[in-house]
């Protein structure tokens, strides 16, 4: 095993390191962004009804369209966060088969 080897071994590996580092901030992201969004709606909903309906009437007709945007982009949260573990999981995999690959490799240097 050559020297070029070992270093585009240990350069996979950092790629693969990279793009685990990723979706683990993809994740917390994600999670974040739910949050955020909820937070919304109910303080939203909140300030809302503080006042009387007629005073936000000219408002009003924005109301269901920020709704409706935000539940699709609770849906499409929800789903990535439902496919986001096995995402996780192959990029732990795929890290750990570098690091096996790196070592062996540089054992064999």
């Amino acid at each position: 095993m050559g020297r070029d080897e070992v270093e585009a071994a240990y350069f996979t590996l950092l790629r693969a390191r990279e793009e685990l580092d990723g979706l683990r901030r993809y994740d917390d992201y994600l999670r974040d962004e739910r949050g955020r969004l909820r937070r919304f709606g109910s303080e939203g909903d909140a300030l809302a009804d503080r006042v009387e309906a007629r005073y936000r009437r000219t408002l009003g007709h924005t109301d269901e369209p920020i709704a409706d945007a935000i539940r699709t982009r609770l849906a499409v949260i929800d789903e990535e966060l439902t496919r986001l573990p096995d995402r996780l999981a192959a990029a732990e995999e795929f890290v750990e088969e570098c690091e096996r690959e790196h070592a062996e490799l540089r054992r064999s240097a």
